[in-house]
This record gives C-alpha cells, sequence and structure tokens, in this order.
C-alpha cells in the first residue's frame, strides 16, 4: 500500500531509560501535532507487546500486539508499520516519535520503518553521560536483567549499549549532575562524528514558528502552505534527514568511520594500524588481555591462516565478538568487484597496499586510563615475525588454526 507524503518519523532508542523518555517528551513539546509510538516488550512473558500512542497531553490509544514465533521484537516490527501508516493515511501528524523499548537498536528499526516506504527524517540515541562507563563496563546479558528482546537473545548491555550509541548521527544528551569531564570526553571519544544535543535546552516550547509567507492564491498560482519549523535543536536533529544506507555503511568494518587518535581528561583513543597479518595462535592467546584492556575496542583485522576473509572485532564490557564478514576485496576476482557497494570500493582504494591490497589491521581502542604503550606492545608481539612472514602464504596457512573453534567453522 502507497503510503501517502507527509509524515516524518524520527527514531529515539536508548538503555538510558529516562534520558530517553526525556527526549520524547521535549520532543512533543517542541514540534505541535507529534505523537510518540512506544511497544512496551516487558510485557512479552505474558504473550503480548503492549502499544502506546500519546501526544503532549498524554495517551490517546492503546492496544496490544500479540507475539510472532515467541519473539517480542518481531512482533514490534510486525506492528510498527502499520500504525505509521495509519498515523500517515489519517495526514494530521507532521512528526511520529517511535520510542524504542530499552534494548532495541535503532539500525533494525531504522530498516524495517524505511523498507515500509516511509520517511525516517532522523534516529537519535538518548544518554546520560553519567553512565556511559558503567553501561560499557556491563558484560551481563541482557536477559539477566529482564532486558532480552526475545527468548534467544544472547546480547550483552555493554555492546546493546555500544552499538546504540554509534549507530545514531545524533546524540540527545540529558543534563546530569553526576557526570563529569572524563564521562564527557569518553562520549565525545566513542562518537566524535555525532551532533550532541543537550535536552532542555534550546527555545521554550510553544506555538510554532512560520516561514514568513501566507497560504493562498497569487495570480491563478497556489501559494503553498506556510512550512513549520523546528522549534528546538532537537527538533531540528529530528527533522533532518537520513539515510539507511549511510547508516550501515558506516558500521561496516570494511569501511567503518572509526574514532581518530585523541588523548584528553584522562581519556584515551589508540588507532592502531599494520599492514602485516597477525600469527592466529598468539593472537588468540592474548585475547583476553585486549578485550579487558578498554572499555570499548572494535575494527577489523586478517588472520595470517585465513589471508582472504576479513574479520570484525567488537569488544565491550569485557566481552568479544569476533566474526568473519566476508572477503577482503584484494580476494576477489575483478568481475565480482561491481558487486560491491562503491563507498567499500572507495575507502578501500584509499588505504590500498601494493602487496596485500585492503588486508590490514585497523583496531580502535577507547578507555579511561589507557595503558596505550602496553597495549601497543602486546599487539605487535601478535603479528608475524619477520622469519615468518617472509615464509609466505602457503606456510601461514599451516599455522594452527586456532580461531576455529571461536568461528564455529
Amino acid at each position: 500500500m502507497a503510503v501517502p507524503p507527509g509524515l516524518s518519523v524520527v527514531i529515539v532508542g536508548g538503555l538510558h531509560a529516562d534520558a530517553r523518555k526525556a527526549a520524547v517528551a521535549q520532543l512533543l513539546a517542541d514540534v505541535p501535532g507529534s505523537v510518540a509510538l512506544h511497544h512496551d516488550l516487558a510485557t512479552a512473558a505474558a504473550g503480548t507487546v503492549v502499544r502506546t500512542v500519546r501526544d503532549a497531553t498524554g495517551i490517546l490509544d492503546a492496544g496490544e500486539a500479540p507475539l510472532v514465533n515467541d519473539c517480542a521484537c518481531c512482533a514490534l516490527r510486525e506492528d510498527l508499520v502499520p500504525e505509521l501508516e495509519r498515523l500517515a493515511e489519517a495526514g494530521r501528524t507532521p512528526l511520529a516519535v517511535v520510542e524504542l523499548w530499552d534494548s532495541v537498536e535503532p539500525k533494525a528499526m531504522a530498516e524495517v520503518v524505511t523498507a515500509g516506504g516511509l520517511t525516517v527524517t532522523g534516529v537519535i540515541t538518548a544518554v546520560d553521560p553519567a553512565l556511559v562507563l558503567p553501561y560499557l563496563g556491563n558484560g551481563d546479558d541482557l536477559a539477566d536483567g529482564g532486558l532480552a528482546a526475545a527468548a534467544t537473545d544472547q546480547r550483552t548491555v555493554a555492546d546493546t549499549f555500544a552499538r546504540q550509541l554509534e549507530y545514531a548521527p545524533v546524540l540527545a544528551i540529558a543534563e546530569s549532575p553526576e557526570a563529569d569531564d572524563e564521562d564527557r570526553e569518553l562520549l565525545a571519544q566513542m562518537h566524535p562524528t555525532a551532533r550532541r544535543v543537550p535536552i532542555g535546552h534550546g527555545d521554550p516550547a510553544g506555538a510554532p514558528e512560520f516561514d514568513a509567507f501566507a497560504q493562498g492564491t497569487a495570480g491563478g498560482l497556489t501559494v503553498p502552505p506556510p512550512r513549520r519549523r523546528p522549534s528546538s535543536p532537537l527538533a531540528e536533529a529530528a527533522l533532518a534527514g537520513f539515510d539507511v544506507e549511510s547508516a550501515a555503511s558506516a558500521q561496516h568494518p570494511a569501511c567503518a568511520l572509526f574514532p581518530a587518535e585523541a588523548d584528553a581528561h584522562g581519556v584515551s583513543t589508540l588507532v592502531w594500524q599494520q599492514r602485516r597479518p597477525f600469527h592466529p595462535e598468539r593472537l588468540y592467546a592474548a585475547l583476553e588481555d585486549l578485550t579487558c584492556a578498554a572499555a570499548r575496542s572494535r575494527g577489523r583485522f586478517w588472520l595470517a591462516d585465513k589471508p582472504d576473509t576479513l574479520f570484525h572485532w567488537d569488544a565491550a564490557g569485557g566481552a568479544l565478538c569476533v566474526e568473519s564478514v566476508g572477503p577482503w576485496l584484494a580476494s576477489l576476482p575483478d568481475a565480482a568487484w561491481e558487486m560491491v557497494p562503491p563507498v567499500r570500493r572507495a575507502a578501500a582504494a584509499l588505504d590500498w597496499h601494493p602487496e596485500h591490497g585492503d588486508r590490514g589491521q585497523h583496531l580502535v581502542f577507547t578507555s579511561p586510563g589507557l595503558d596505550r604503550d602496553g597495549l601497543e606492545r602486546l599487539l605487535e608481539s601478535c603479528l608475524l615475525t619477520d622469519a615468518e612472514y617472509a615464509a609466505g602464504r602457503d606456510a601461514w596457512q599451516r599455522l594452527p588454526h586456532a580461531f576455529d573453534t571461536l568461528l564455529e567453522v
């Protein structure tokens, strides 16, 4: 069904529930006629997901959606787009604020809404700066805190929070008396390209502002209706525009926009890049120390025994996820390059090596009190030695396949 134009959708998420609710409340106050949709997944144990629709004055509608395959998050996906379509067809709502439940990640929902033919104009993660380090250090399973979105959900608090934070181009920052310079610096270094908008600042909510032209006719031509301008920086960010494909590319390890080197207020970011491959056995032995060396680390790497495979490094809360994300471009035949997204080809071209192509180590570690020298020494010790490197690829592939168990090969 074609969706009539006119409805903008902004997605607001985050495990910091108080900050998220404050951001939603401000949007409802700042954009007259806007409504918020929220699916409460906490009721999933009873077999349903509770949906509420509200505006700045209170709840307008409530209902239930049954679980889909015993999955609360699946029920949210099935129910969300029809509700947004209903709002679009009514034509009375300029902005739908989709307030995600605590552990729901914005990437999946932005892609669902866009695939449904609706226009996502913003993705916002709400953050309390004082809680960034505690959440990054929380390796508990979501299920232990009643935050799992499905019975099979094996995510942790730390990795879920990190993805929520790093995907959104806009961070709504709650006022937090407990936050200090170190907390704010950690947030800035984790996502340096994000637009950070304080919640509770800007112009007060009130009557909407309009462009300076009147609605009507002139000389037989219809003059467009006045365009409502956002009354706060947060509302501006919600309506600024959002590209799902670009956002996904920015998270893919092959072309991700990783943070740059930084060191301020006791927080450091180490960017470690090398061309030589890792020795699989030595790297595997060092995984625990590397994972615990920083509050957050991520990147891409290659192993000598698997030279054609690009591996993704994703660590938070003392837990590490390593996975294969396909081949390096250098391992593909020329004809296959046409099937690779242009953004990835461009990223590879910027850092192409005459011998290894786009293969390389690019790992980024961010943390208060980071031991940069010790971390660099440990990483260097995991690379092939001069003699091992000189032995060549045939010898490399006979090295112990230490990661096979971890990768469930």
